[in-house]
């Protein structure tokens, strides 16, 4: 039997190939399906099924695409609905592979549907359980964002989950290896750990919410504690996972074609698209298209698109470097996001070149903010997440989380300079951008985040270790 992690970074996403025999399945495939094709083609075999552990939120999957190019079964558990074929498994039912046989283990809670998979060698003993959202490592699913389509509350949901957990999961021999679809990152958990894999004796040993004391309602109170509120894109993406979608090949042969400028403010103009400028903090303060926002290639591209642009549907049209043109684009497309119009070609060079104007962001280094500071009051804006800022802060800054923009734009002052700062600089230039496409002046962006702010001599608040089940 061959076992494979292939873990995407940026959506802290596990999705996993399991081969035996020549057979192989896999679970929980991102939209983008031809290394999976390719992967099984190289070690001669044919992909017999794709499992899915839930209807994702937090991206979109290739199950239906990568059926189309194999003709594998798609596999859901128990009380899943969608409007595709698929087998709706039953809980405990065998799914044979090769010599092995992946077990289905009903585990309702995260989602109604949530279904685990556990892996049994050819003699039928318990290697690995392929969890989904059910059980991650140092945590366990949110039971909040099921709650209209289970017509249950959060408080139900957890209670739920608490039975399955115990009943399905820490049971197992403490010897079985623990697959979870998400690591540190991810916002389908409240602190996931960056290990990416256990065992279930590790897990048992460790884990807040399988304490072998714990009752029921302290289960309930602690994995419904301190809960954020999910990013607006997630219950789109759940109902894009029900539906038959096209594949990312599609979306390229629009999305990645190269436009002139001209042709470029055409297509704008045309499609009242969004402009996205995927390069790197420095190059976009240095010049930009006016208009455009950014939101980095090289950070957390896919789920701050999902959490900042409101709207699936809005046309995009990209400023990127062209070797990275089709990355972007099935970024985009990963977390549902399939109009976009094409991109900049020649890039910001070439729109000076046709005569077009650009814009500058202006930024200043923490030293510079640290000595500004001392002579005269200033508006500074920290726009990490409420955990960070509670963590730590420089004495005076107003917090206002990159996540919550949207929601609160009325609390951004709009007179004299602004100046921000995030933990590093990427977040920072994302939430300038957004002000300053929305009309927004005298913004300044200090280098470097908090990082280099905490070197300087400002007066900090003191440290205090976040709740370990709430950052």
């Amino acid at each position: 039997m061959y076992i494979e992690q292939i873990y995407t970074g940026c959506l802290a996403q596990g999705a996993y190939y399991i081969e035996s025999n020549g057979e192989a399945a896999i679970i929980d495939p991102l939209r983008e399906t031809d290394a999976y094709v390719r992967k099984a083609a190289d070690r001669g075999a044919t992909i017999k099924y794709i499992l899915e552990t839930h209807f994702h939120a937090d991206f979109v999957s290739g199950h239906v695409d990568l059926a189309r190019k194999t003709d594998a079964k798609i596999v859901y558990g128990p009380t899943a609905e969608a409007d595709f074929d698929f087998h709706s498994a039953t809980h405990g039912e065998a799914l044979p592979l090769g010599a092995v046989t992946l077990r289905v283990l009903h585990t309702p809670g995260h989602t109604m549907e949530s279904t685990c998979y556990l892996l049994e060698d050819a003699a039928g003993k318990p290697h690995a359980v392929f969890t989904g959202d059910t059980l991650f490592i140092g945590d366990v699913g949110r039971p909040d964002l099921a709650q209209k389509a289970a017509h249950l509350t959060q408080e139900q949901l957890a209670a739920t989950l608490f039975h399955s957990l115990r009943a399905h999961l820490m049971t197992l021999p403490p010897d079985v290896l623990v697959y979870p679809a998400h690591g540190a990152g991810s916002a389908c958990g409240k602190n996931l750990s960056s290990k990416t894999w256990d065992t279930i004796g590790g897990q048992l040993a460790t884990n807040y919410a399988l304490r072998a004391n714990m009752t029921e309602a302290e289960f309930i109170a602690e994995v419904t504690d301190g809960l954020l509120a999910p990013p607006q894109y997630f219950p789109a993406n759940v109902a894009l996972n029900k539906s038959d979608i096209p594949s990312v090949d599609t979306l390229l042969k629009t999305g990645a074609r190269p436009l002139p400028p001209e042709a470029f403010e055409a297509a704008v103009e045309g499609e009242d698209a969004l402009l996205l400028d995927t390069r790197s903090a420095d190059e976009f303060a240095a010049g930009h298209l006016p208009g455009a926002i950014f939101i980095g290639i090289d950070g957390g591209f896919a789920p701050w698109v999902g959490a900042l642009i409101p709207d699936l549907n809005q046309p995009i049209a990209l400023v990127a470097a062209p070797e990275r043109v089709e990355e972007v684009v099935t970024r985009l497309a990963r977390v549902g996001y399939d109009r976009t119009v094409g991109y900049l070609e020649g890039g910001v060079a070439a729109w000076v070149e046709s005569g077009r104007e650009v814009a500058t962001l202006e930024r200043i280094s923490a030293a510079d903010f640290a000595a500004k500071a001392r002579r005269e009051p200033v508006a500074l804006l920290d726009v990490r997440k409420s955990t960070e800022y509670e963590a730590e802060h420089l004495e005076g800054a107003v917090n206002l989380p990159l996540d919550s923009l949207n929601a609160h734009m009325a609390e951004v002052p709009t007179s004299g300079t602004v100046y921000t700062h995030c933990a590093g600089g990427y977040r920072s230039m994302i939430f300038n951008s957004i002000l300053k496409a929305r009309g927004f002046q005298h913004l300044v962006d200090v280098v470097g985040g908090y990082k280099a702010l905490a070197e300087t001599d400002l007066p900090r608040t003191a440290y205090v270790c976040p709740n370990s089940k709430t950052a």
